[in-house]
């Protein structure tokens, strides 16, 4: 029996080429696939904007495809792992270790070490990659495709009430006094919550105070009439740093961005539960990938010609998709502050982990 957690460097590498193969095939595969299936879907919707293009449908793709990396990447290391202790115990290479004295965890070890490194990395290129891309193509499809906003901070979908008026926005850039919107409608709505009056712009810049709405359009309720405003000042009450706390996507900003959008909340007296369980997400969902090959272990023992090789995998796949949707729903449940934020993003991980475990020393150890 060996004492060292690692079995031989020989038979690490060998190991971990074989998972990193595994992981990148099955990653590439997923990936070309659903990226198709969403350009078709989507493909129309750009391409009816005049002056769109093959090169507008890059930029989706290029946009996109950080997304769904980021997402199937630890179904990835799941699907990979049954692959390959799938073959590897048909094989009877897994005899072999076991003959040699390596545990069930000596043999796992390289796996963890690998999937180790995937984690760090998948939180890496989520941090630098994935949240940039995530703003982008919210800015992008709130403009429904159009023109592409060239400020990163970007943000979609603004919602802000002004007393009993509403002023909402497609699209925010900037900070402070240069502030601007695009696609801004202003609600004006009586006591009782009844719209009076409508104007929307395809832009709107800061005023101080107000925002300025110009090559506006009236519409009136009362006598259903519209009218050409050529410019207009609503939201006297509405500052930019109001505007900066109207909607923070957890998505599209970075570990350390988010942290500093919490803060701001927190001065502001504002619920935060939902930012901090995805803030506490940041850090537990690339560690999914770690907890694969524990899940998918079950996989690798087990006589090969006993018949229950594909019972142990489908037991394996069924941990691991268990995960995820347990996984999402705690963050669900987080979000609407049914469970704590910590409790929300960690307990899902070191569930697993602690029934990862047992399986493993129950069955094997």
């Amino acid at each position: 029996m060996q004492l060292h957690f690692f079995p031989s460097r020989t038979l690490t590498v060998y190991l971990a080429k074989m998972f990193v193969t595994r992981i990148l095939a099955v990653l590439v595969m997923l990936v070309l696939v659903l990226m198709m299936l969403d350009l078709l879907s989507k493909s129309g919707d750009i391409l009816v904007v005049p002056g769109n293009g093959q090169g507008e449908l890059f930029t989706y793709v290029s946009l996109r495809l950080p997304q769904l990396v980021a997402r199937f990447l630890p179904y990835s290391v799941l699907l990979a792992t049954l692959i390959m202790l799938v073959g590897l115990n048909q094989n009877s290479e897994v005899i072999a270790m076991k003959a040699a004295g390596l545990s069930a965890h000596q043999v796992l070890a390289p796996l963890f070490l690998t999937a180790g490194v995937i984690a760090v990395l998948s939180f890496a290129f989520n941090e630098r990659v994935v949240t940039r891309a995530n703003a982008t193509l919210s800015a992008w499809e709130a403009v429904d495709y159009g023109p592409i906003p060239a400020d990163s901070g970007v943000r979609a979908n603004v919602y802000l009430a002004d007393g009993n008026n509403v002023l909402t926005a497609g699209a925010v850039a900037g900070t402070g006094p240069t502030t601007a919107m695009r696609q801004v409608t202003w609600y004006r709505r009586t006591d009782d919550g009844m719209i009076v009056e409508q104007i929307r712009a395809p832009q709107a810049t800061y005023a101080n105070p107000g925002w300025r709405l110009e090559d506006a359009q009236r519409f009136t309720v009362q006598n259903a009439g519209t009218t050409e405003v050529p410019a207009i000042v609503v939201g006297q009450d509405l500052t930019p740093q109001q505007v900066e706390l109207a909607r923070v996507d957890p998505e599209a900003q970075s570990f350390w961005q988010l942290s500093q959008s919490i803060d701001r909340y927190e001065e502001a007296g504002r619920r935060t539960s939902e930012l901090r369980a995805r803030w506490w997400h940041k850090m537990s969902g690339p560690l999914a990938a770690l907890l694969m090959p524990l899940l998918g272990s079950v996989a690798a023992f087990g006589l090969a010609r006993s018949g229950q090789l594909f019972v142990r995998a489908l037991i394996g796949m069924a941990l691991g998709f268990a995960y995820f949707v347990i996984d999402n729903a705690a963050l669900a449940m987080g979000n609407f502050g049914g469970y704590p934020p910590f409790l929300a993003a960690w307990a899902p991980f070191l569930l697993f982990v602690l029934i990862g475990e047992t399986v493993l020393i129950r069955t094997e150890e």
